[in-house]
Formats: C-alpha cells, sequence, structure tokens
C-alpha cells in the first residue's frame, strides 16, 4: 500500500511538471563576459591596427564586461565626432570575439573612400546573446548592451551621441537581437540592418507561449521579434527607422526571412530587402559579396544627418 501510495503521488508530480512545462536552468560552463580572441598576436595579424579590446564596469551585475571597438584612421590625431555602428554576433553564448573580424571590411571600405570613417562596436551579447534572462545570474544580455554599453561608448569616445549618428547591425543570432531591439528601442537608433536572422525560431516563440524548446522560454510573453514590430507600428509617437534586411539565398534562415518582410509588409513598415546570391549561412560570406552595400546603408543615413 505504502508503494503504491508513493507510485501515485510521483506520477502526480510528473504529471504537474508537464502540465506547467517549467524550462530547466539555462547554464553555459564556457561563457564569460570578457571575452577577448585567444592569442593577442593573432588577433594583430587579423584585425586593423586601430582596433582594441576594452571593458567597462557594468553597474546592474558589478563586474566588466568586454567589447571590442574599431576607431577609424586619424582618431587619436583630431578631434572629429563620429558615427557609430553596433554589429551584435551570432551564436551562444556571447562572447565579443565573435563578429570582430568584420573589422577588417570597415577599414578596407573606409580606406577605398567605400564609406565615411565611422566607429564599429562589437559587443558581448551575454548568456543567451541578445535575449534578457532574469531568472538567470547575470543574464540581462539586452539590458547590458542598452543601458550600460551604449552610454559608456558615447561617454568614452568621440561619437555623435544621437540616433541620427547611431546604427544597429547584427548577423543569425545577432540578426535577432537587431530586430527585437530596433522595434523596442526605436529612439535610439535610426539605421538599423538585422541579417541571416532566425525568424524560425521567433515565430515558434510567439506561437508557444515564449518557448523555444522544452528548455528555454523567454519571458515576458510578446519578447519575440513579430510581436515587436507590431507593437512598434501600433504606437503613436513612434521614431521612424531606416530598414534593411539582409540574407543569402542559401542560407537555412532565407525563407523566414522573406516571409518576415512579407509580414512588415502587411503591418506597413516599410524597409529593404537585400539578397546574396549563393550565400549560405555566414556573415564574412556575406560581407564578401555585399558587405559595402551593408555598410553604405548606414552611410546614406549619417549623410543625411551629418553635423
Amino acid at each position: 500500500m505504502k508503494h503504491a501510495l508513493l507510485t501515485f503521488l510521483l506520477l502526480v508530480s510528473l504529471c504537474a511538471a508537464q502540465e506547467t512545462k517549467k524550462p530547466k536552468a539555462v547554464t553555459s560552463a564556457t561563457f564569460s563576459w570578457v571575452s577577448p580572441m585567444q592569442s593577442a598576436d593573432w588577433a594583430k595579424k587579423l584585425l586593423p591596427a586601430t582596433t582594441k579590446h576594452a571593458t567597462f564596469k557594468s553597474a546592474s551585475m558589478g563586474i566588466e564586461v568586454g567589447y571590442y571597438i574599431y576607431l577609424p584612421p586619424g582618431y587619436d590625431s583630431d578631434q572629429v565626432r563620429y558615427p557609430v555602428v553596433y554589429h551584435l554576433h551570432g551564436g551562444r553564448p556571447g562572447a565579443e570575439n565573435k563578429a570582430v573580424r568584420l573589422a577588417s571590411y570597415v577599414d578596407a571600405a573606409i580606406k577605398k573612400g567605400t564609406i565615411k570613417p565611422t566607429i564599429y562596436v562589437f559587443p558581448n551579447g551575454g548568456p543567451v546573446s541578445w535575449y534578457d534572462m532574469p531568472e538567470m545570474p547575470q543574464g540581462m544580455g539586452e539590458s547590458v548592451f542598452v543601458n550600460e554599453l551604449i552610454p559608456h561608448i558615447d561617454s568614452n569616445y568621440r561619437t555623435w551621441g544621437s540616433r541620427e549618428g547611431r546604427a544597429l547591425e547584427g548577423y543569425s543570432q545577432g540578426g535577432r537581437g537587431t530586430t527585437r531591439i530596433m522595434f523596442k528601442h526605436p529612439e535610439l537608433f535610426l539605421s538599423v540592418a538585422p541579417g541571416g536572422s532566425g525568424y524560425g525560431p521567433e515565430k515558434h516563440i510567439q506561437e508557444n507561449e515564449g518557448y523555444e524548446s522544452d528548455s528555454l522560454r523567454f519571458l515576458p510573453l510578446g519578447y519575440n521579434a513579430w510581436d515587436l514590430a507590431k507593437t512598434y507600428i501600433e504606437r503613436k509617437d513612434r521614431p521612424a527607422l531606416n530598414i534593411l534586411i539582409w540574407d543569402g539565398t542559401k542560407c537555412f534562415n532565407y525563407e523566414h526571412n522573406q516571409l518576415y518582410s512579407a509580414y512588415l509588409r502587411r503591418l506597413g513598415i516599410a524597409h529593404e530587402f537585400l539578397s546574396i546570391p549563393d550565400v549560405p549561412h555566414t556573415a564574412t560570406g556575406s560581407y564578401d559579396v555585399k558587405g559595402d552595400e551593408i555598410m553604405r546603408h548606414h552611410q546614406t543615413t549619417f549623410d543625411k544627418h551629418r553635423p
């Protein structure tokens, strides 16, 4: 009888757990808020000389947070203020070293006159890149970027310090982050360019009460690219956004990028869509073919508002 009662209680407990679908804790033993390239010598070979690694003290977490920053040639010898582009890396967990190689494309574009001198920042996205995870220790990836890193950059480097001179882009997971952040915080950025974004998983989150998988849930509900676009267009005081969506035609996310573009058109959100022929899921591969166009998208915005 005692054994039967214990079996019954266990079954009740299992059913309750399935009913509430309580997610497992999301942890990453390899994550660090400070993640420079492993070898400084390797970084010197791969990156322009004006690219440096730096940190700032996070007020909310009480720890150092790393980022890479590319400063245009002449930055140290003049007092000019520059526009700034933030590039959000792909992948999970976050690491500021993941996308910093793109600084080489920026440097080449400036030197050949394709774009004007511009600061580029490559942040760390946190343990679940670019998402706020309140239940995780030091897990507020979006908030640390928006509320702490951006003010730090404006305070410590010669940026314009305004949305007209501040752009946001990202690839893959960073494209998802770019989309959510640009619609949540349009007062911070004017030029935005999400690329290779996982709008399929974002749709799954929307349709499954915030669950991306059985072990990962994002809260609050509505914290996804699809709902945030609708919330943005319903705002009567919404600031305008200059939007470019870009993806390679052989990327596994390409179809959902097309679907998301069609969704934005139905909502009445103006944007451009850049198809990159024959490119799979790769940020550097995309930049090899159409990087100049992506960078010029921001420059067009900057040129209209240049002091």
